[in-house]
């Protein structure tokens, strides 16, 4: 059985893309290892190939493009691993609105039109200031993801999103606490968090200075793994890391969910439990579609 591994783009990769290269690699080698027969494309190789028969796909790719493609796919039955109406659901607006409708922990948000004055949210959320995230997509660029503290700030970084074309935005409370980065794939016991400003793992090293210095708050660690856990599966999605606020009470928000994150600080590990659930789900794959022969030779036969 052929699979194709379609390799994220660059631009989708900011800050991390030897990281994000070097944990799907990891994991090609062990699938392979275990025979399956791997080709690797681009994510633009891909929309252009011909003769592609539904073989299954294991995917990093994020590019609009490319998930409308795979969702059509899905629709036909191809297995593709993270399901690309979970990698679709993990962009900025999808992702709030999901949670926040299936109680998961997550900051105040409101979704609103990047023609907006947001004012009077502003002054609603109040002091320090307030973050506001592209809404379409994931965080491509530094401004993507913008803690603002006056109002002229936060219409400017909306003014400067509608330019780009970008038509709404998340508008998030401000959480004081500590920053903590997970990692997790479901179906395995693999959930793994840490520190990032501990082990300078972070995209932006603003980020420190606003949420303040890491104060190692303690926290139910199991309930944070449960609360991953219900996100991911809110969003549709079966590999995936995020980030979340602790507090200083212990209580915690989920501020972010990835489909496919560079599980840098863990990526022997995370390799071996992403290749044991991508291989199980080739299995269940390889199974059902013997079962539909079987049931269709059964059927043609009375």
């Amino acid at each position: 059985m052929r699979v194709y591994a379609i390799l994220r783009k660059n631009d989708f990769s900011p800050n991390h893309v030897n990281n994000d290269t070097a944990i799907f690699q990891a994991v090609i080698g062990l699938l392979e290892k275990e025979g399956v027969n791997i080709t690797q494309v681009t994510e633009d190789d891909f929309l252009s190939l011909k003769g592609y028969q539904k073989e299954p796909i294991i995917t990093m790719g994020r590019s609009k493009a490319l998930v409308r493609y795979l969702q059509e796919l899905e629709r036909n039955g191809v297995l593709i691993i993270n399901s690309s109406f979970g990698i679709q659901s993990c962009y900025r607006t999808i992702m709030t609105e999901k949670l926040l409708e299936n109680d998961v922990p997550y900051p105040a948000s409101v979704v609103v039109n990047t023609q907006d004055d947001i004012g009077d949210l502003f002054d609603h959320y109040g002091l320090p200031g307030i973050w506001i995230k592209r809404g379409d997509f994931h965080a491509v660029h530094k401004e993507d993801v913008s803690f603002v503290s006056t109002k002229d700030e936060a219409n400017n970084i909306l003014a400067e999103y509608a330019l780009r074309g970008i038509d709404d935005a998340v508008v998030s409370q401000h959480l004081f606490g500590d920053l903590v980065k997970f990692y997790a794939v479901s179906g395995t016991d693999f959930f793994y968090w840490f520190h990032p400003y501990d082990l300078n793992h972070h995209k932006y090293a603003a980020y420190e200075q606003i949420n303040g210095a890491t104060a190692h708050y303690p926290f139910d660690n199991e309930a944070l793994k449960q609360a991953a856990e219900r996100a991911a599966e809110v969003l549709g999605v079966t590999i995936y890391g995020g980030d979340a606020i602790v507090q200083a009470d212990g209580n915690f928000h989920i501020i972010d969910l990835n489909d496919w994150p560079s599980f840098a600080p863990c990526r022997e590990q995370a390799a071996e439990a992403i290749a044991t659930h991508i291989f199980g789900k080739f299995s269940e794959f390889i199974d059902r579609m013997i079962f539909n022969e079987e049931d269709k030779d059964d059927r043609n036969y009375v």
